[in-house]
C-alpha cells in the first residue's frame, strides 16, 4: 500500500509503545524506514520490543522508561531525544489507561489514574515536543488516539470520556495556533481493536471482541493492520492540509450505537463483581511486571 521507505528520514515517538497499538504502529513505521522511539513506565518491555522490533525488521528502535505522568521527567526524555539522535518529525500519543466502572463507585485515585495518564500526560509530550519544533523551526506532525466518545460521551468510562474529550480539544485548538509553524495536529478515534490490556478493563468477558462484532454495522472489529495505515497516512504527506480532524476508524459502530457502553445498564451488581475482578487481576499482572 505504502512505498519502500516512504518514512525514510523520520524520526518518530510513539507514548506507550511497548504494547498493543503503539508497538503495531511503532513497527509499521520501522518497517517504512523511520527511526522510531517507544516510551512507557516499564523500560524493561519497552526494551523487549525495541529488540523485537530491530531483529525482523532491522532499522533503529530506540527504548525510553517514562511516566509521562511526570511532567519534568517528559522534558528530560524529549530533551535527550533532541541531544543524542536530533529532533523529532512526529509524535503519536498512544499512552492511556482504561477501565468500566459505575461513576458513583469510582474514587479520587481511580479517576486520577486515568486522567494523570491520558489528559495531563499527553499535553506534558505535545508541549515538550512541539515548543521545541517551533524554536528550532521545524516542521512537525502529532497523531493522538483517541475515541468516538468525545462525540457524544460514554456512561461507565467518564474519566476516559473526559480526558479524551481534552485531547480532542487540545487537537483542534493547537492545530489553529501551531498551524502556522507547520505543525499539524490530528487524532484517531478507533473501535474496539482486541488487545490484553484494553480487553481486560473495559471488555471483561467479551475479550475475542463477540459483543461488539454483534452490534458492529460490518459485523467485525477492527485490526492492528487498518490502525497502521491510517497514521502512516496522516504523517505521510500525501494530504498535509488535513489539520485539527478527528478521523473514526469503527465500521460506523458509533453512528449506529452510540459506540460506547450504554449497554451495560443492563449489567447486575453480580456482573460489576466480576469485571471489578477482572480489572484488578489485569492491574496486579502489570505491576508485577513493572517490577
Amino acid at each position: 500500500m505504502f512505498s519502500d521507505q516512504l518514512l525514510a528520514g523520520r524520526r518518530i515517538l510513539v507514548t506507550g509503545g511497548g504494547t498493543g497499538l503503539g508497538k503495531a504502529m511503532a513497527e509499521r513505521f520501522l518497517q517504512l524506514g523511520a527511526e522510531v522511539h517507544i516510551c512507557g513506565r516499564r523500560k524493561s518491555v519497552c526494551d523487549e520490543t525495541a529488540t523485537e522490533l530491530m531483529a525482523e525488521h532491522g532499522g533503529r528502535v530506540v527504548s525510553h522508561g517514562v511516566d509521562i505522568r511526570n511532567a519534568m521527567a517528559v522534558d528530560e526524555m524529549i530533551d535527550a531525544i533532541w541531544t543524542t539522535s536530533g529532533p523529532l518529525t512526529d509524535l503519536i500519543n498512544n499512552a492511556a489507561g482504561n477501565f468500566i466502572s459505575r461513576s458513583e463507585e469510582l474514587s479520587a485515585r481511580g479517576f486520577d489514574a486515568v486522567a494523570n495518564i491520558v489528559m495531563h500526560g499527553t499535553f506534558y509530550v505535545t508541549h515538550a515536543v512541539g515548543r521545541r519544533w517551533i524554536a528550532g523551526g521545524h516542521r512537525g506532525n502529532v497523531i493522538s488516539i483517541t475515541t468516538t466518545w468525545v462525540r457524544n460521551g460514554s456512561p461507565y468510562v467518564v474519566p476516559s470520556a473526559m480526558s479524551k474529550s481534552a485531547i480532542h480539544a487540545m487537537t483542534m485548538s493547537l492545530a489553529v495556533e501551531w498551524g502556522r509553524h507547520g505543525i499539524r495536529l490530528n487524532t484517531i478515534a478507533p473501535g474496539e481493536i482486541p488487545t490484553e490490556g484494553m480487553s481486560k478493563r473495559i471488555k471483561p468477558g467479551d475479550e475475542a471482541g463477540a459483543r461488539t462484532k454483534a452490534m458492529n454495522p460490518m459485523g467485525r472489529v477492527g485490526t492492528m493492520e487498518e490502525l497502521q495505515n491510517v497514521a502512516v497516512f496522516l504523517i505521510s504527506g500525501g494530504c498535509d492540509w488535513i489539520n485539527g480532524e478527528t478521523i473514526a476508524m469503527d465500521g460506523a459502530q458509533a453512528l449506529a450505537m452510540g459506540g460506547n457502553f450504554y449497554q451495560l445498564r443492563d449489567w447486575s451488581d453480580d456482573d460489576w463483581t466480576k469485571a471489578r475482578e477482572s480489572i484488578k487481576a489485569q492491574n496486579e499482572k502489570d505491576r508485577a511486571a513493572r517490577g
